[in-house]
């Protein structure tokens, strides 16, 4: 291959308080980056009366400036952060009314994708901080009803949970079962190197694009996509890695013998293109 592929799975644009979808491409493109899926950024980071509905098309206009202004590919993901739960129950509202609000972004997330205009549904999951059984309940019961609502649109779910193991992927792989969601349509965001059937049940891990997460994968397999969950924030500069860190990273396996260019194509393109129904044209 003239070029190397290299998609990021998980990672974020925001001019309100980043440096915003050009810059962010740009940077991710001088790298080597070819494609970019992109999830929107919860409500609060936009403004304090910012609704669903914006947050999620505000994501689809930015990734429609990145595909006309670079050469980058772009995805959107669209979704209700489960901290969106969190915070309106904090804030005073019953569970079940917040409950109800999610019920209604999940829906109108799964619209955008069946319009074409969105390629998955995320990210949704649960807490990575204490809540109580009840609202834990009610962001289980959202995370079943995300899947049923992939199911309906062939499309994937992006989750985000506490730190999953084993014992965690196992009962999303549940949860998908009783949505009748295809088990790798279930896309793990963050990631660590579960790579063997074993141990994600057959769903698919996308892993945080750290050196030492990603030889501990390869040690295992090649089934999994990768990450960086940058989240463009200038007071947060680099979190939680770089822009540039997956094309970078993919050429260092490849350099070093740790990857081929094949096994770069499945992770980056063929993997990604199956998975949310999409093409990269690459």
């Amino acid at each position: 291959m003239d070029k190397i592929p290299s998609t990021d799975n998980h990672i974020h644009v925001d001019p309100i308080n980043g440096e915003g979808p050009l810059e962010v491409a740009l940077k991710f493109q001088r790298s080597g980056g070819t494609s970019m899926i992109i999830p929107n950024k919860p409500t609060w980071t936009v403004s304090p009366e910012c609704d669903f509905t914006e947050a999620m098309e505000l994501v689809i206009g930015y990734v429609d400036e990145i595909n006309s202004e670079t050469n980058v590919k772009a995805f959107a993901v669209v979704g209700a952060h489960p901290a969106e739960l969190s915070r309106r129950v904090e804030a005073g509202m019953k569970l079940g009314q917040a409950e109800e609000l999610m019920i209604g972004a999940l829906e109108t997330a799964q619209n955008m994708v069946l319009e074409g205009r969105a390629v998955g549904i995320g990210e949704i999951g649960r807490p990575h901080y204490p809540v109580s059984q009840e609202e834990m309940e009610a962001h289980n019961r959202l995370m079943v009803y995300a899947m049923e609502l992939a199911r309906e649109a062939d499309c994937p779910v992006q989750l985000h949970t506490e730190s999953a193991s084993e014992e965690q992927y196992k009962e999303f792989a549940e949860m998908a079962s009783k949505a009748g969601l295809k088990k790798e349509k279930v896309i793990k965001h963050f990631s660590g190197p579960f790579i063997l059937p074993e141990e994600n049940y057959g769903l698919t891990p996308s892993l945080i694009a750290s050196g030492d997460v990603i030889r501990q994968a390869l040690r295992k397999g090649k089934n999994f996509l990768m990450e960086t969950d940058y989240l463009d924030d200038v007071t947060r500069p680099g979190a939680v890695l770089g822009p540039k860190t997956v094309p970078r990273r993919t050429r260092k396996l490849i350099n070093s013998g740790l990857i081929t260019e094949e096994d770069a194509y499945q992770i980056h393109v063929e993997r990604p293109e199956k998975l949310y129904n999409i093409e990269m044209d690459f």
